[in-house]
C-alpha cells in the first residue's frame, strides 16, 4: 500500500469514528429508554370512600407490588379534577354492572394504555364489562396525541442541523454574529414548528401563539448552547449536540412514554431536560388548563439561559485567545485544510 493511501485511510478510520459513537449512543439510548417500559409508581385512584372501595384500592395496590401508587378519592368529580391535574392518570369508578375506567389521553395515550390493562381484569372478576371514559382526548388533527412529540422532533433537528452549519461554514465569523444567526434561526424554526402544529396538520385547535413561544425558547436553547459548545468541542460539536439534544432528550422527552413507564434514570432527566419542558408544556397549554405550565415554561427559560452562558464563555475564550502572540505561520502549511476540514465534519454530522 502506498504512504499517501495509508495515511489517507488513516484519515478516514480516524472520522469513522464519530458514526460509531453515535450509533452505540442512539442504541444504549433509545433501548434503554424504550425497550422495556414498566409502571414505576404510576399514580392513579378508586373512587368511592366507603370501606368496600378502600379495601379494593389497597387490593390493587398490594397486587401492584410498587407498580401502582393508588389512592382513594371521594367522588367521580373529584376523580376529574386530579386527572386534569395530572395528579393520577387513571380513575376507577367500581359499580357492579357498569364500572367505568376515567383517562386522560391527551397526556399520554401509552399511559391511558398501561392504566387500561390494570382494571379491566378488576372490572372482569366482577363480570362486568370495563367502560373506558376519556376526559381530556388529543385534538381531532392528532389521535394518538403524539404529534406534539414529532413535533419536537422536527424543532430538534433543525436546531441542531443549523449548529453544525453556524459552528462550520461560520466558523470564521465573531462570535457576536454567530448568536445573532442563532438567535434568528431559533424564530426562524419556531415559525415552521408553529405552522406544522396549527394550519399544516392541525395538532393544536387553540394556543398556538403560546406554543409558537415555547417552540422559540426551546429551539433557542438549542442553537446558543451548540454556537458556545462549538468553541470548545470544535468537530465534536455535532456528536455533542446529538448527546444532548437526541440521545437523552428525546428518550425523556415524555412523548413515547411518560416517566412513570421509564426506569429511574430517564424518569430523572424528565423532570428538568429542555424536551420534556416543551412537551409537557405544549400539553398543559392545550389540555389540562395550564397546570404546571409555569414550571414547564421556567424549565426552557433555564436550558436559555444556559446558552446565553455558553455562548458569553465562548466569546470570553475567543477573545482571549485573539490576543495571544501569533506563532509564525508557514504559507501554504494547511491551515485551510484544517478548517476545512472541521467544516467537513460538521456537514457528516448533518
Amino acid at each position: 500500500m502506498k504512504p499517501a493511501t495509508g495515511g489517507a485511510l488513516r484519515h478516514v478510520l480516524t472520522h469513522l469514528l464519530t458514526p460509531l459513537l453515535m450509533c452505540v449512543g442512539m442504541g444504549l439510548a433509545y433501548l434503554g429508554a424504550f425497550a422495556h417500559p414498566s409502571p414505576h409508581q404510576l399514580p392513579v385512584a378508586v373512587v368511592g370512600e366507603a370501606p368496600a372501595a378502600r379495601v379494593l384500592a389497597q387490593t390493587i395496590g398490594d397486587k401492584a407490588d410498587g407498580r401502582l401508587a393508588v389512592r382513594t378519592v371521594a367522588d367521580r368529580a373529584e376523580a376529574v379534577r386530579r386527572l386534569e391535574a395530572r395528579d393520577v392518570f387513571g380513575a376507577y369508578v367500581p359499580d357492579r354492572h357498569h364500572p367505568e375506567l376515567l383517562v386522560a389521553s391527551a397526556g399520554s395515550d401509552t399511559t391511558a394504555m398501561a392504566v387500561q390493562k390494570v382494571f379491566t381484569p378488576v372490572a372482569a372478576r366482577q363480570g362486568a364489562p370495563l367502560k373506558v371514559t376519556d376526559i381530556v382526548p388529543p385534538a381531532e388533527g392528532d389521535p394518538t396525541g403524539q404529534g406534539v412529540f414529532f413535533l419536537l422532533v422536527a424543532l430538534s433537528i433543525g436546531s441542531y442541523a443549523s449548529v453544525a452549519v453556524i459552528g462550520g461554514a461560520g466558523g470564521a465569523l465573531p462570535m457576536r454574529l454567530r448568536a445573532a444567526l442563532a438567535a434568528g434561526m431559533s424564530l426562524v424554526v419556531a415559525v415552521i414548528g408553529a405552522a406544522f402544529a396549527g394550519p399544516v396538520f392541525h395538532l393544536v385547535d387553540h394556543g398556538l401563539w403560546g406554543l409558537w413561544g415555547m417552540a422559540w425558547l426551546y429551539s433557542a436553547g438549542i442553537l446558543l448552547v451548540g454556537t458556545g459548545l462549538h468553541t470548545f468541542l470544535k468537530r465534536w460539536t455535532t456528536l455533542g449536540v446529538m448527546v444532548l439534544f437526541v440521545m437523552l432528550n428525546f428518550t425523556s422527552a415524555g412523548g413515547v412514554y411518560r416517566p412513570e413507564l421509564q426506569n429511574g434514570f430517564f424518569a430523572a432527566l424528565h423532570s428538568f431536560w429542555n424536551g420534556a419542558g416543551f412537551v409537557e408544556g405544549v400539553r398543559s397549554l392545550v389540555y389540562f388548563g395550564h397546570a404546571g405550565l409555569g414550571r414547564n415554561v421556567t424549565t426552557l427559560a433555564v436550558w436559555l439561559a444556559a446558552g446565553v452562558a455558553t455562548v458569553a464563555a465562548a466569546w470570553a475564550v475567543e477573545r482571549r485567545r485573539a490576543t495571544r502572540p501569533a506563532a509564525a505561520i508557514v504559507p501554504g502549511a494547511g491551515a485551510g485544510d484544517g478548517a476545512a476540514e472541521e467544516e467537513m465534519e460538521e456537514a457528516v454530522g448533518v
